[in-house]
């Protein structure tokens, strides 16, 4: 797509496709705690994007914004870089899951067109990312994704874990430890409606997770 923008509205369109990518639209307050941002630079920043050539999101004050087609493929071409690279970084640089992330986001801005298609061609058009992430195809289309959060899943159920959506290092460590990484079955064995609490049994062991890891867990059901 070739479209001139800065590292900042770029960060503004993916954090706008994370927000709605299951519908509805993105709120100020939202936006500006994934963005780490004042509100206030929030509304400008939006009043920027809506007023483009092309419309990048379509903003309403008090209504949220949600994404034109254009913002859309905007929003999956930076996705696509990242996830690339950080594909990338891990088969090529030997970087690890946990620490991938970090360098992905300096480097999604900058890389070029050719570079992106070198990186897909040498790695065999990968399709997930090291989470389990899909990565946005070169046409800017994104596979259906059928999978649940493991927040939903209830006992007696067993699951494939696709996905972890959450970049914390700390978390990704934790769960690697505990053998939950994309590929790996579980079986939901107690659930605890006073907390949300899962306890899940994988490899033979069993393990609780809170609600804040279950959310970020997406799976399929066996």
């Amino acid at each position: 797509m070739d479209l001139t923008l800065s590292a900042s509205a770029q960060d503004y369109l993916k954090r706008i496709y994370e927000l709605t990518e299951n519908g509805g639209s993105a709120g100020t307050n939202a936006l500006a705690e994934k963005l780490a941002v004042k509100p206030a630079s929030v509304t400008v920043m939006l009043q920027k994007l809506a007023g483009s050539d092309p419309v990048l999101v379509e903003y309403h004050k008090h209504r949220g914004v949600t994404l034109t087609e254009d913002g859309r493929k905007a929003a999956l071409e930076i996705i696509r870089h990242h996830r690339l690279l950080e594909t990338w970084l891990v088969q090529a640089l030997g970087y690890t899951w946990d620490t991938v992330h970090e360098d992905a986001e300096r480097l999604e801005h900058v890389i070029s067109e050719d570079f992106e298609r070198r990186i897909a061609a040498n790695m065999g058009n990968p399709s997930r990312d090291p989470h389990g992430e899909f990565i946005p195809s070169a046409d800017l289309s994104m596979p259906l994704d059928d999978t649940s959060p493991l927040s939903s899943l209830r006992p007696n159920q067993t699951v494939e874990l696709h996905s972890v959506r959450g970049a914390e290092p700390e978390l990704l460590r934790h769960l690697e430890s505990l053998g939950l990484v994309p590929g790996a079955r579980m079986e939901i064995l107690e659930y605890s409606p006073f907390d949300q609490n899962l306890t899940i049994q994988t490899r033979g062991t069993s393990s609780t997770l809170g609600q804040d890891v279950t959310n970020k867990i997406y799976v399929h059901i066996v």
